[in-house]
């Protein structure tokens, strides 16, 4: 980012003054267009994330720039095929160039980072967001702006991977190198599915969300399932003046080998020891 931080202190400059923005100033779309032709190429990225996916370091000033094009960009109307859109932002393209394969009615906008070898089903990706290499992000799947997905991970049907744009110092969703997310799983508002995780299908997985070890009954962490883990939806009884009422949680019912991967076949069985499946 060092290369950068003569880009980075203009992006803060203008984002210091917001208010004051013309948005009919040329300079400014061009500064700000800089920073979202990197975050498309992926040489830039909203968060910088460590080997585990457990350390995450925000680059404000990234998001700050995003925010900015929404407010320089004017909403035009774009034709693809029989498809009519109407929004300030364009859609992502080149994706041959990339070796990207997308599936019709698949779309992400651009300055979202698609990179080689991975694959998009009838999905949707928001600006900001990175989908590392041999990830598949399957049918009717959403990855929101600004989510870090890692490489060879598999998103499911229907998983909702939450957006975080502001406040621009907010920690994004960030899915770990060869994890797994089940069918209709939702990951928001920050939360971090670890390196290697497998995450059953319906678990709901935010920063209040407890994360339990099925073994001891101890909270490990909350919104946060560790490297090399299985997770599983659950509920926990807690007591209010009203009465007692079921809490969601999220229950660790296995811990695998660093390296450790699964079938689908294997995880199905796993998971229907608990009484679930992959969806």
């Amino acid at each position: 980012m060092i290369m950068y931080e003569d880009l980075k202190i203009e992006i803060e400059s203008l984002w210091g003054d917001i208010e004051r923005v013309n948005t009919s100033d040329e300079t400014i779309a061009k500064t700000v267009g800089q920073v979202i032709d990197l975050l498309d190429q992926g040489v830039l990225r909203v968060a910088e994330v460590n080997d585990d996916a457990t350390s995450v370091i925000v680059n404000d000033w990234v998001k700050q720039a995003i925010l900015l094009w929404f407010r320089v960009n004017q909403i035009e109307v774009t034709e693809i095929g029989p498809f009519e859109y109407r929004d300030k932002l364009p859609l992502k393209s080149s994706y041959e160039k990339a070796g990207v394969r997308v599936v019709p009615m698949a779309s992400a906008r651009y300055g979202a980072f698609i990179d080689k070898n991975a694959v998009l089903m009838p999905s949707y990706v928001n600006i900001g967001a990175r989908v590392g290499s041999e990830t598949m992000v399957d049918t009717w799947a959403t990855v929101g702006s600004c989510a870090q997905i890692g490489n060879r991970v598999h998103l499911s049907g229907g998983v909702g991977i939450g957006g975080v744009l502001e406040p621009p110092n907010a920690k994004p969703v960030v899915i770990g190198d060869e994890a797994f997310v089940g069918s209709r799983a939702m990951i928001v508002e920050g939360a971090i599915v670890g390196k290697g995780a497998v995450v059953g299908p319906g678990v709901i997985l935010g920063p209040s969300i407890p994360v339990i070890d099925a073994e001891t009954g101890e909270e490990v962490s909350r919104g946060k399932v560790p490297p090399w883990s299985v997770a599983v939806n659950a509920s926990r009884l807690r007591e209010f003046p009203g009465g007692t009422f079921y809490l969601p949680c999220v229950l660790l019912i296995k811990r695998l080998k660093e390296g450790e991967r699964h079938s689908k076949t294997q995880l199905e069985s796993m998971l229907r020891d608990q009484g679930l499946s992959l969806g």
